[in-house]
C-alpha cells in the first residue's frame, strides 16, 4: 500500500511541475515554483523523471496496477489538453467541462482510492465503489477551486483571483452566468464572451460575477456531487474509515463557501 501511495503522489507531483510550466506560474504552495527557480526545460525533465520513477514503483505491484497507472496517465494528459480548449460546437459545454475535471483531476484521486481498496483486500464491488467515490472527490475539489478563483481575495499561495476569467476559461460559475439571458445580465454575458486581458474589464467582470446567482448555483451543483460521493461511502462497512470517507466530500465542497 505504501508503494501504491508513493506512485500516486509522485504522479501528482510530476503533473504539478508540468502544470506550472503550462501556466507560467511563479509560485507553488507559497514558494517559488521549479520553473521559476530553474527554467522550463528543467522543470519538464524533473516532471518526466518523477513520472518514470512512479511507473517503476508501480511496476512492482503487478500487471493490473501498471495498466491502471497507464490509463490514469493517459486521462491526466487528455484532460489537460482539453482544458486548454473550448468545448467543440457540437458538445454541451457543461458536460464537456465536467468531463475535463474528471480527467485532469478526478482520475488521480480515483486511482488513489482504487489502489487503497485493491491492496487492502477489499471486494471487487468495494474497489469499484471507491474508484467512483475518488473520481467524484476530485471533481468536487476542482469545482470548489474554480469557485474560489472567483470569490477569494489575493493571497500568498500563488493563486490570483479571476485567473480563469483572464484566460477565458469557462468554469462552472461562468457557464451558469452565460446561461442567464435576462436583460440585467447582458453586460456580464458580453464580458464573458472573450478572455479578459484588460485590467479594467477584468475587474468589472469579476465584480459582476461575484454578485451573480451563478456563484450560488455553482456551489449547489458542487454540493450535489459531494452528496453523491457521501452516498457511495455509505455502501462500505460501518466504522471509523467509512465515517471519515463520508465526511470528506462535504468538507472539500465547503472550501468554496
Amino acid at each position: 500500500m505504501v508503494d501504491a501511495a508513493t506512485g500516486v503522489e509522485l504522479t501528482h507531483l510530476a503533473s504539478l511541475y508540468h502544470d506550472d510550466v503550462m501556466d507560467e506560474a511563479t509560485l507553488r504552495r507559497g514558494v517559488a515554483s521549479a520553473n521559476a527557480v530553474y527554467d522550463n526545460s528543467t522543470a519538464i525533465l524533473v516532471g518526466d523523471l518523477l513520472f518514470g520513477r512512479a511507473s517503476e514503483i508501480i511496476a512492482g505491484l503487478g500487471a493490473e496496477a501498471v495498466r491502471i497507472q497507464a490509463q490514469t496517465f493517459v486521462r491526466l494528459c487528455a484532460g489537460q489538453i482539453q482544458d486548454d480548449r473550448q468545448a467543440p460546437g457540437d458538445t454541451e459545454p457543461m458536460a464537456y467541462y465536467l468531463q475535463v475535471l474528471a480527467d485532469k483531476t478526478g482520475v488521480l484521486i480515483a486511482t488513489a482510492a482504487r489502489y487503497g481498496a485493491m491492496f487492502s483486500g477489499c471486494t471487487d464491488e468495494q474497489v469499484e465503489t471507491l474508484r467512483e467515490y475518488g473520481e467524484l472527490i476530485g471533481i468536487v475539489f476542482q469545482l470548489s477551486d474554480d469557485i474560489l478563483d472567483v470569490t477569494s481575495e489575493a493571497d500568498d499561495s500563488g493563486k490570483t483571483p479571476g485567473t480563469d476569467l483572464r484566460e477565458g476559461v469557462a468554469t462552472l460559475p461562468v457557464l451558469y452566468a452565460r446561461a442567464d439571458d435576462s436583460p440585467a445580465n447582458a453586460r456580464l454575458r458580453e464580458l464573458l464572451a472573450e478572455p479578459l486581458t484588460d485590467d479594467t474589464l477584468h475587474a468589472e467582470a469579476l465584480e459582476l460575477l461575484r454578485a451573480h446567482p451563478a456563484i450560488e448555483q455553482a456551489r449547489a451543483h458542487t454540493l450535489r456531487l459531494a452528496d453523491q460521493a457521501a452516498d457511495l461511502a455509505r455502501r462500505l462497512p460501518a466504522g471509523d474509515a467509512r465515517d471519515a470517507l463520508e465526511a470528506l466530500p462535504l468538507s472539500v465542497a465547503q472550501r468554496s463557501a
